[in-house]
């Protein structure tokens, strides 16, 4: 076999592994089956074949040979694709037996705990004083947006019950596995294998990014806090206040303006006006709340997109999202949900190179590369000038001035505390990690907890306790949260550069063009860093993000303005075409496609919530 039918072999063999993979990783998240140990066992193979130390030994080899190969145009992109496989072995590879055995069986733990949970019923009391089920979609609306306290409270006493759930359920073990699996690699604990695995830096070169972040934004966090107290009372404070004391009613007053209905056709206008192309990928979204489905919203690519010996391959892309759609608060975070993983499809689907290994959702693609693409298209959503053209009710007003500026000038106050919401997850997660198993106890992990929250947050108890965070418990996303702090950084990097040259982002159709040249093609061919300095001419830089989050009230509404104000002619045709087939689905049961075209997609799509929610 040739070095290049070797790399020819070696893609086919990990299409079908992944695709089988992948396709029970749906089917159990969506809880379309329960059949958890075949979901275990597909992925344990998964992780079997990127750990195989024979499969990094034999691409070794064939990097060898491949500098044999007489056509230089063949050489090259062979030897390109195989170090691409390279760079995937030696991120995953597992040389003793013994431990990949302990993965195997993590794998198997971590699959029982997920179905464990996935049974969980949590409750609350809604707006009629009735005991209902709630999803943590369901539960962190309620928090963000209720305007009764009592409902607040019971659903933020839900997020804590299911701490202490978890702790007393199988979340310790599964630490001390963790840790155990990472020491076996010679690792000091599980976080700092994740973060050398993921972001390809020592967990101290982090925190040397981290703690400068921490220091920049403190005391912003701080003096909003003190004012939200002085005008609110220390009430205001509390968890199950706090985001509707500076958010609440703003985002009260913005709910008719952004109807989940409306959420679909608004992803497909706007990404079309940007000029993003799928390239002829299948979307299928699933984008409902319903019992027994996993609470947050993500998007995997069981197809994954490539050029296989000069063919392309289209993408297979899945995504999610929790909408309620008759819940006040509902419609926004569902949009943003829906842009979010659509901007996730979009760089799944444009990865252009000669093998899968370039387009594979977890190490060597870092974590803060891959949520630069989703973050910025959901900043998107934050923009006057976006909203002035997308947010309109169903009588077709639309948003007022008034309400976007009540929004500007309620929540930039705590732009620092939302950076630090995340950045409060690594903070927790390494000092995890680094407790002995003797130490490792619910009392203790709760203490660690809040003591965290009280030093990062400034409050007492998170509004979204850390422990009801989804990421902690899943080995794709444990110990990986900085990436999400990260790649907002470079976001807001992206939107300096873009807002230089153009002085407009919203349905600016040189930017799909732009981010797929630069951050899409490439995959994993590129850093993170390199494809930031290809697109803006400068390394990652997080005093972007910071400068942001340091504006007064009255300094962001005065550029929320001018985005009104000065935004650049824009297109007011029909939006491009996506260049995809996208189907929208409620677990087994589809709802709308653009099999005949997008705008009968949309109103299949509005007239199924106006049927079922009435909204």
């Amino acid at each position: 076999m040739t070095a290049t039918q070797f790399l020819n072999d070696l893609n086919a063999r990990y299409l079908v592994i992944h695709r089988t993979k992948e396709d029970w990783f749906w089917d159990t998240y969506m809880g379309l089956s329960d059949d958890h140990p075949a979901a275990a066992k597909a992925q344990t193979q998964w992780s079997q074949f990127l750990s195989s130390a024979d499969n990094l030994k034999q691409v070794k080899q064939q990097l060898e040979l491949a500098q044999n190969i007489e056509n230089a145009d063949e050489r090259s992109t062979t030897t390109h694709g195989l170090t691409g496989w390279l760079a995937v072995f030696e991120s995953h590879a597992i040389e003793e037996p013994q431990t990949a055995q302990q993965q195997a069986d993590l794998i198997q733990f971590e699959a029982e705990l997920f179905k464990a949970k996935q049974a969980h019923v949590m409750h609350y009391i809604n707006d009629n004083g009735e005991q209902v089920e709630g999803s943590l979609p369901v539960l962190a609306a309620a928090v963000r947006t209720s305007n009764n306290e009592a409902v607040r409270q019971s659903a933020h006493s839900a997020f804590i019950e299911l701490e202490q759930w978890l702790l007393q359920n199988g979340f310790i073990d599964l630490v001390k596995r963790r840790n155990q699996f990472a020491r076996a690699q010679g690792f000091a604990n599980y976080f700092d294998y994740s973060v050398r695995k993921t972001e390809h830096m020592s967990s101290d070169e982090l925190f040397v990014i981290l703690d400068d972040f921490e220091q920049r934004t403190r005391q912003s966090n701080l003096d909003a806090l003190q004012a939200l107290s002085e005008q609110k009372g220390r009430q205001a404070l509390l968890g199950h206040n706090f985001v509707y004391a500076y958010s609440g009613d703003a985002m009260r007053d913005l709910d008719p303006y952004v109807p989940f209905s409306q959420s679909l056709r608004r992803w497909v206008d706007s990404f079309g006006r940007l000029n993003i192309d799928y390239s002829g990928a299948e979307l299928t979204l699933d984008l409902l709340d319903r019992k027994g489905k996993y609470q947050n919203g993500f998007c995997h690519g069981p197809v994954p997109s490539f050029y296989d010996q000069g063919e392309w391959i289209a993408a297979k892309v899945n995504f999610t999202s929790n909408a309620k759609p008759d819940q006040v608060g509902s419609g926004y975070s569902g949009i943003n949900t829906l842009f979010h993983e659509g901007g996730h499809a979009a760089h799944f689907a444009n990865m252009k190179q000669n093998a899968p290994c370039f387009s594979i959702e977890f190490a060597p693609t870092s974590m803060a590369y891959a949520e630069t693409q989703s973050m910025f298209c959901d900043s998107l959503l934050n923009d006057a000038d976006w909203l002035k053209r997308y947010a309109f009710n169903h009588q077709g007003e639309v948003v007022p001035d008034s309400v976007i500026e009540a929004m500007s000038k309620s929540r930039q106050p705590f732009k620092a505390y939302e950076e630090r919401s995340i950045l409060v997850v690594p903070y927790f997660e390494r000092a995890l990690y680094q407790l002995s198993d003797d130490e490792l106890t619910a009392e203790n992990i709760t203490t660690l907890a809040r003591e965290t929250e009280l030093r990062i947050l400034g409050l007492t108890c998170s509004p979204r306790p850390l422990l009801a965070i989804p990421h902690l418990l899943s080995d794709e996303s444990a110990c990986s949260y900085q990436g999400y702090l990260l790649a907002h950084m470079a976001v807001y990097q992206t939107r300096a550069y873009l807002l230089a040259e153009y002085g407009y982002l919203t349905d600016n159709p040189a930017i799909g063009p732009l981010l797929n040249q630069h951050y899409w093609r490439p995959g994993n061919s590129l850093t993170h860093n390199e494809t930031i300095e290809s697109l803006t001419g400068e390394g990652f830089n997080a005093k972007y993000l910071a400068d942001v989050c340091n504006l007064s009230a009255e300094e962001a509404w005065q550029v929320q303005q001018q985005k009104m104000a000065h935004a650049s002619p824009r297109p007011q045709g029909v939006p491009a075409d996506l260049n995809a087939k996208i189907t929208v689905i409620d677990g087994a049961q589809t709802l709308a496609s653009n099999q005949q075209s997008s705008e009968m997609m949309c109103q299949q799509f509005e007239q199924y919530i106006k049927h079922h929610y009435g909204c």
